[in-house]
């Protein structure tokens, strides 16, 4: 009986996700711990390897929660202006594990930034002291120097090497009972986004000394906001390079001999991107019917690109703005209410607006 649960649990084919109630529930989080093995051993699509870690490390289950909040957050950003806009993820398992089955950009961009969320969450849990098994990065003590001279090691530095470590073994378990293709391609985008968040790792200092002198400085390592680590493989995802399986099927060729080959910082796909531009399960396309587009934009957020040459729909809508602001001595900006007229532009649907499905 899986009524216990507060929380409601589904699995996606690279990393487990489920909706948890706020950290603040430390009934929850105390129930979990207990009843571990139970937890454990019901949540479905998980291998063996998985299961292991979620009984060794119940605590860092949540953690796990918090980070798929932020990836998914964070893919819905990124695509917000594009045809697929990753809100497949709402629809639950089915709808994007089919496009997590394709071997494609989009699924090499969900690969890549659900590693890093899960790097992400794990690594700020250790620094808040919210998991047995880690701490601030303990080899982060003494004295050392950089371009500004001495300083001391001292505040909570960022244990990176441990989210990665913890995310590699988590993530990467279902992909290393496969030897297939799209598993050693998984593999490889779960790395570049574990190597994402590494990338903006900065050195934080503090001054200290008479008037703010620099007498004394102590320093500790920090993440960047998950933003940089996003923007980053958005940059990747456009960049992505299609590549073949070599000859002995332990690695990649690309697949257009005028590109370069990846490095372990790229992403990789094998599979072209369908248009999305229709709903269709087999794809995991949701289509672009009733999506907002930009009349005035030449980009994919047009609505010539985004409603696929089908035209659109005009509707004028009311709306209260923030307007005539002005600034008060000391400190306040008074604003007035407004009432704004827009036209909001919605993509028509096609002729046959219902699913499409090949099975």
């Amino acid at each position: 009986n899986m009524n216990f649960l507060p929380a409601i649990w589904w699995s996606l084919p690279l990393v487990l996700v489920w909706a948890t109630p706020p950290v603040t529930s430390s009934w929850w989080y105390m129930g979990a711990v207990g009843s571990s093995r139970v937890m454990c051993d019901n949540v479905p699509g998980l291998v063996s390897r998985q299961r292991q870690l979620c009984r060794r490390h119940p605590e860092a289950m949540l953690s796990i929660g918090r980070g798929v909040a932020a990836w998914t957050a964070e893919c819905q950003h990124q695509f917000r202006r594009h045809r697929w806009d990753c809100n497949a993820l709402e629809r639950g398992q089915r709808l994007l594990g089919r496009v997590l089955l394709r071997s494609s950009r989009e699924s090499a961009f969900v690969h890549a930034i659900s590693s890093a969320g899960v790097v992400f969450a794990i690594t700020r849990a250790c620094s808040q002291g919210e998991l047995k098994s880690c701490s601030c990065d303990p080899k982060k003590k003494g004295s050392a120097k950089d371009s500004k001279g001495q300083f001391d090691w001292g505040g909570c530095s960022d244990n990176i090497d441990y989210g990665i470590k913890f995310a590699r073994a988590f993530v990467d378990a279902k992909e290393r009972k496969g030897k297939d293709a799209r598993a050693l391609m998984n593999l490889h985008n779960n790395r570049a986004g574990r190597k994402a968040v590494k990338r903006f790792l900065r050195q934080e200092c503090k001054c200290h000394g008479v008037s703010g002198s620099c007498t004394l400085r102590t320093c500790w390592l920090a993440m960047a906001d998950f933003r940089k680590t996003g923007d980053y493989l958005w940059k990747k995802y456009n960049g992505a390079i299609q590549v073949v399986m070599n000859q002995d099927g332990t690695g990649f060729t690309v697949a257009n001999k005028k590109f370069k080959k990846p490095t372990k910082n790229d992403l990789v796909y094998f599979e072209s991107s369908p248009d999305y531009c229709i709903r269709d399960r087999d794809v995991g396309s949701l289509g672009t019917a009733g999506r907002v587009c930009n009349q005035s934009s030449r980009g994919m957020d047009s609505c010539e690109v985004m409603c696929c040459g089908r035209g659109y729909d005009t509707s004028r809508v009311s709306r209260m703005t923030k307007c005539e602001c002005k600034f008060h001595w000391c400190c306040a900006v008074h604003c007035q209410d407004c009432l704004e007229v827009v036209d909001i532009h919605t993509c028509k649907a096609p002729k046959s607006a219902g699913w499409i499905s090949r099975t």
